[in-house]
C-alpha cells in the first residue's frame, strides 16, 4: 500500500505523435489512487482535430472514425482539470511525455495549470534508477557474472558480445541474424547521428529540437536562409551540419 498524503493521479496517454510541441492527445487515461488506496477512473477519448497517422493508428487502435465524434481536448479540458486537482501525478515516462504534453493541451486551450505544488512520480524513473543500465548491470543480469576491468575497452566490448549472445539464447523471438534481431527490436532510421533531425511518417527531414521542432528542414531554410548560417556556426556536431548541407543543396538542386 502506497502512504498517501494526497491523492496521485496516474496517467497515460494515446498521442497523434511524439512530438510535445505538435501532437495531440486523442485518448486519457488516468487512474486516481486516493489516500485510502482505493481507485476512481476517468478514461476519455478526445478528438486532436487533426489527421492520426497510419503509423499510430497502427500502435494504439485509435483512427480518424472512432475520436470523429468525441470532445475536443478544449471541450473535455475542465474536467480533466477538475479531475487532476489536488493530485500528485504519476505514470511510465511520464514527467518526460505525458505530463508536458498534456501541459501543452492544456496552454493550447487557454487554461491555467499550475503544477508547481505538484509531486511527479515517474515509474521508469525508479525502473533505471534501481535496475542501472549500464554494461555491468547486464552483464550480471544476462550472464550471472561480475565484469572485471569494467572500463577497460577489450574488457568492455567481450562483456558486450557475452550479452548479446545470452540475449539471443533468452528470447526465443530475437533469432540469431542481425535481421532478426533488428526485425524484432526495430531499427531506427536517422537522418544524423546526434538525432538533431528525424525522418517524420512521409519519410521527410525534420527539426528534432528548438522552436522548429517537427518542422520540415528544407521549408525552414527556404522559408529562414539564416538559420542555416546559425547551425553552421553554433556548436552542433559535425555530421549534423553535414546532414544540413546535404538537404540544403538538396533542396537548392530542385528549385533550379
Amino acid at each position: 500500500m502506497l502512504d498517501l498524503k494526497r491523492p496521485i493521479a496516474f496517467i497515460d496517454l494515446e498521442t497523434t505523435g511524439i512530438s510535445l510541441s505538435s501532437d495531440r492527445i486523442v485518448e486519457i487515461a488516468i487512474i486516481k489512487v486516493m489516500p485510502d488506496n482505493s481507485r476512481t477512473v476517468k478514461r476519455k477519448l478526445l478528438n486532436p482535430e487533426m489527421l492520426i497517422p497510419k503509423t499510430s493508428s497502427d500502435i494504439h487502435g485509435i483512427t480518424d472514425e472512432l475520436v470523429k465524434d468525441a470532445p475536443t481536448f478544449k471541450q473535455a479540458g475542465n474536467e480533466i482539470k477538475q479531475f487532476l486537482d489536488n493530485c500528485d501525478l504519476g505514470g511510465y515516462n511520464s514527467n518526460r511525455f505525458d505530463i508536458p504534453i498534456l501541459m501543452e493541451e492544456f496552454l493550447r486551450a487557454g487554461m491555467d495549470v499550475d503544477l508547481s505544488t505538484r509531486r511527479m512520480v515517474d515509474v521508469q524513473h525508479i525502473f533505471y534508477t534501481m535496475e542501472p543500465r549500464t554494461l555491468s548491470a547486464a552483464y550480471k543480469y544476462y550472464c550471472q557474472k561480475e565484469l572485471e576491468n569494467a572500463h577497460s575497452a577489450e574488457a568492455d566490448v567481450s562483456a558486450t558480445i557475452d550479452v548479446l549472445f545470452s540475449q539471443i539464447t533468452r528470447y526465443e523471438k530475437l533469432g540469431n541474424s542481425v535481421d532478426s534481431i533488428l526485425s524484432a527490436i526495430g531499427e531506427e532510421k536517422i537522418v544524423d547521428y546526434a538525432r538533431r533531425f528525424l525522418f517524420d511518417e512521409k519519410g521527410v527531414e525534420v527539426f528534432n529540437f528548438g522552436k522548429y521542432k517537427g518542422r520540415s528542414v528544407k521549408d525552414v531554410l527556404k522559408n529562414e536562409p539564416q538559420y542555416y548560417d546559425w547551425m553552421m556556426k553554433g556548436d552542433f556536431p559535425l555530421h549534423t551540419k553535414q546532414k544540413l548541407t546535404e538537404i540544403l543543396n538538396r533542396s537548392y538542386l530542385k528549385t533550379n
